[in-house]
């Protein structure tokens, strides 16, 4: 389960003052000492009542009436509100978790907010509540280093407890431990966030799991490169088939090798060649690879 972190402080500062004790100290999850700094400067902003509220007024201000600038985005959407600019190790962002009647559920559906599907992160972050009751989550822990990764994949789920984020209270999700099933807080409830950042962050997964089963669902985070090398042997011609077959058995990336491998699968003229493809896969180095080409097999071969 997150940790909830014993933050007494009654001080207030504004969001400047926060982005700027963080610019100065950084935060690092690992490191005792950044997160107990990270932490207080984010119970400090979330004892600043008024910063969060004042902020919507002066955009909605800004916008009214002015038909080029509604919409635009600017750091806005359904769910979140960015609160600084990306640093060297961190962002703040403000999350909006509406009830189950809200308006913004009507309209958008639960998607937009991560309710009910269970995930984990592959990063640390900060979280504080700060506007009403919370949202729910039922709580899991995983070990990271005992999976490969691919879909169908048994993992040893340990449910940790439910409990919702109260206002005020400071809690630490970890990479690659904590597993939540986020569910709608009772009221329109919104969190603020200090979100870990570093140049690795990319190169490892974040799931999305199958909680009734104990088992990975799939991976929540591929990036641009998992799609550049889809297009590449969709566009790329015979290079970047050759590009593929590369990264498919000799890229330091587990996940890169898998998305190779798939990428070549897509390109294959007819079901046959698929089946061949991924049956070739199955005496593959890398265990990531050989429990995708079976889970491949039998979602759409029917072997074991």
């Amino acid at each position: 389960m997150p940790r909830i972190l014993d933050i007494e402080t009654d001080a207030v500062i504004s969001l400047d003052e926060c982005v700027g004790r963080l610019g100065q100290g950084g935060f690092d999850a690992g490191d005792g000492g950044s997160l107990h700094y990270a932490a207080t400067a984010l119970k400090q902003l979330a004892n600043n009542r008024d910063f969060l509220g004042d902020m919507i007024l002066d955009e909605l201000k800004a916008t009214a009436g002015n038909t080029e600038s509604r919409g635009s985005g600017g750091g806005y959407s359904a769910q979140v509100i960015m609160l600084s600019r990306p640093a060297r190790s961190f962002y703040l962002r403000a999350n909006i978790w509406p009830a189950q009647n809200e308006y913004l559920m009507r309209s958008s559906g639960s998607a937009p907010f991560f309710y009910n599907l269970p995930h984990d992160h592959n990063f640390s972050f900060l979280t504080a509540g700060y506007l009403g009751p919370g949202y729910w989550s039922d709580y899991y822990e995983y070990d990271y280093d005992s999976v490969a990764g691919y879909a169908g994949e048994p993992v040893d789920l340990r449910y940790m407890g439910t409990r919702r984020l109260e206002q005020g209270q400071v809690m630490l999700y970890r990479a690659h431990r904590d597993v939540h099933v986020q569910r709608p807080a009772d009221s329109l409830s919104v969190s603020l966030n200090i979100m870990q950042m570093n140049h690795a962050q990319g190169w490892y997964d974040q799931y999305r799991f199958d909680v009734e089963n104990g088992r990975i669902a799939g991976i929540l985070s591929y990036g641009c490169a998992d799609t550049l090398l889809h297009l590449a042997t969709a566009a790329g011609g015979d290079n970047g088939l050759d590009l593929a077959a590369e990264f498919a058995q000799h890229h330091p990336s587990e996940r890169m090798q898998m998305s190779a491998w798939r990428a070549l699968a897509a390109q294959c003229g007819d079901t046959d060649c698929q089946r061949t493809h991924y049956e070739a896969g199955l005496s593959h180095d890398s265990a990531l690879v050989r429990g995708e080409c079976r889970h491949m097999l039998a979602q759409h071969f029917g072997s074991d």
